[in-house]
């Protein structure tokens, strides 16, 4: 089980982009929650799965002796989970999840996008987690952060679109 879940269903062990993988994995599984939920559901689990991400990493750390294994992707769903919860911060039945007018998609697109960005380039706060923090609280830390980047990024574009769109 514990394999099971920092891997995010094995989904961590693809040989190429585990964190890319991981990341899109819970973008899916994000989106279903959405989808039967309210943003709230999707907010507190991850609050409870980061909560447990840390305890896991800690152990599977103190048993191993690897800090950050590219295999652990469950601190990919909290940052993925962490952006969609600010952006695009809405419930939405399966229908509505293609219209391109409330914004759904394309924020979820961007949200992927940028979470992606800042996991890889780590700038700023998110590179200082990265390196100095240690256990489980750095694992999660930094994608954490980079998820809130992310969301709120993707809900600045976006509004910025929709002013672009009104004033146009």
């Amino acid at each position: 089980m514990n394999w099971f879940f920092l891997t995010l269903g094995y989904s961590g062990l693809v040989p190429k982009a585990p964190g890319t993988m991981g990341s899109f994995v819970a973008l899916i599984l994000g989106i279903l929650v959405l989808m039967f939920f309210e943003v709230e559901t999707l907010f507190l689990a991850t609050v409870l799965i980061s909560i447990i991400a840390v305890r896991e990493i800690n152990k599977y750390e103190e048993k191993t002796k690897i800090h950050d294994d590219t295999r652990i992707v469950i601190d990919e769903l909290a940052g993925m989970w962490f952006a969609l919860s600010v952006a695009p911060a809405m419930s939405i039945s399966m229908g509505e999840t293609t219209n391109l007018q409330n914004g759904f998609l394309i924020q979820v697109l961007l949200s992927f996008a940028l979470f992606r960005y800042f996991d890889i380039k780590k700038p700023s706060i998110i590179g200082r987690i990265d390196r100095e923090v240690k256990g489980g609280i750095g694992v999660m830390g930094d994608d954490i952060i980079a998820g809130f980047a992310a969301g709120i990024s993707s809900s600045l574009i976006w509004q910025g679109w929709l002013q672009l769109q009104s004033i146009l």
